[in-house]
């Protein structure tokens, strides 16, 4: 199993424990230059039902705070889903140099439709990093199905 399958596959541990709590499906860890987990992240909607609390926006932005852009730019930020809009202009910001991600953005518009509490932008991850003025290196969708399975029941 390579490193990123393994770290991917830790993103979707904080998924699941999201699930579990009662938030939506939704993970994200940052891994140093060795791949060393650095810090991980749950979606954040509850309890204040922030549409705007993204696991991966929460981590670029705890990432920021804790490290420079220069270390960022080594590391990489490993999502259960990929990125969305908002979520990709946070992690550019923050400087992180890679993405790796399991389920695509289009992927989750299909399956959550027009769900109130995720009204999915289809816009990849690639074309907003592509508007930057820096690369930001994306692997993804990898391990689709075992992130798909994760919201089994959840947008119904």
């Amino acid at each position: 199993m390579s490193l990123d399958e393994d770290l991917l596959r830790r993103s979707f541990a904080v998924a699941a424990k999201a699930r579990e709590a009662g938030c939506h499906p939704f993970g994200a860890l940052l891994a140093g230059p060795q791949g060393a987990v650095l810090m991980e992240q749950g979606n954040g909607f509850l309890p204040d039902h922030d549409m705007t609390g993204h696991a991966e926006r929460i981590l670029a932005g705890r990432a920021s705070i804790a490290y420079g852009s220069k270390f960022l730019a080594e590391c990489t930020l490993y999502s259960s889903a990929e990125p969305c809009a908002m979520c990709a202009g946070a992690i550019y910001w923050a400087g992180i140099g890679r993405v790796v991600y399991g389920l695509s953005e289009a992927a989750l518009k299909a399956l959550t439709g027009d769900h109130a509490e995720n009204p999915t932008l289809d816009l990849p991850c690639r074309t907003v990093f592509a508007a930057g003025q820096r690369a930001v290196e994306v692997v993804g969708p990898l391990l689709e199905d075992e992130a798909l399975a994760l919201h089994d029941g959840v947008w119904a």
